[in-house]
């Protein structure tokens, strides 16, 4: 008959005859085998007993826990059952701060008007970057878009927002901050939103600038040179524009608001965006 080799196996629990889990033997050490010999108390054939484990205070054996010990994770106490707060971050004041602004809104919003105010009473350097004022850096050859939106004048129009983003890097490297202005639509992520976050960086943060449609064409109207679009396009345009409800992004309808309060708006919107930044 052939037996198994190796540890004891722990004997099955029966009430009271010890504890029914956690039971662990003593290391077993084979010694030395004397045949025709056995220990006392043993007999051949039955398995070692394994001396008791040694009381807690022995040397070498740390303290028994008490007999209602908190509950622990590792060596860090639980809390007593209380929700753990998460700390509030401070407030940020996106005028002692620098940051990189894209204002966002048709032809007629007051995008520059707004851009410029809020450059001037801020209390860091900032920059005001104008997309039409870069793109009327061409003179002779410019691709006017009232005369019909081609291939050139897009093709100007990409070349003006690399520029604007070239710009709105280097200062924000020398510590300026800097706020652009475009007519970004939303049916043109990639074109759009997408071309501004490649060319300037991923934390630029757009605000959308978007007051009624007879106010757009009233401020239309007042505008003279190039500048100044048809109703048919100025109303299309405000049309496209209407898409950036439900995108998340912060909207300011200004229809009713005067430079200074818009630009108050602006700066609370740039403080909730800083908080918890839009996902675009």
């Amino acid at each position: 008959m052939q037996h198994a080799v190796g540890s004891p196996l722990p004997p099955p629990h029966q009430p009271g005859h010890g504890p029914a889990a956690g039971w662990a033997p003593a290391a077993h050490h084979p010694g030395p085998h004397h045949p025709g010999t056995h220990h006392p108390g043993t007999h051949p054939g039955a398995a070692p007993v394994p001396p008791p484990p040694p009381a807690p205070g022995h040397p070498g054996v740390p303290p028994a826990p008490p007999p209602h010990a908190p509950d622990t994770t590792g060596h860090v106490p639980l809390p007593p059952g209380d929700p753990v707060t998460m700390p509030i971050p401070p407030v940020v004041d996106p005028n002692t701060t620098t940051l990189a602004v894209l204002l966002i809104g048709p032809a007629g919003a007051g995008k520059t008007s707004v851009a410029k105010y809020w450059a001037d009473h801020r209390r860091v350097p900032t920059a005001h970057i104008s997309l039409d004022d870069v793109r009327e850096w061409v003179r002779s050859g410019f691709a006017d878009p009232q005369s019909g939106w081609n291939d050139h004048s897009e093709a100007q129009y990409r070349l003006a927002r690399r520029t604007c983003g070239f710009a709105a890097r280097n200062f924000l490297a020398n510590g300026i901050s800097c706020i652009l202005d475009d007519a970004v639509f939303p049916d043109r992520p990639v074109v759009g939103l997408g071309g501004w976050k490649r060319h300037v960086g991923p934390g630029l943060l757009p605000v959308v600038l978007l007051p009624g449609l007879d106010i757009v064409l009233e401020r239309n109207a007042e505008r003279t040179g190039n500048r100044r679009l048809t109703d048919e396009e100025v109303a299309r345009i405000h049309g496209r524009m209407a898409g950036w409800y439900g995108s998340g992004l912060p909207i300011i309808d200004n229809s009713q608001l005067d430079i200074p309060t818009t630009a108050r708006l602006l700066d609370e919107a740039l403080t909730r965006a800083i908080a918890s930044p839009p996902q675009w």
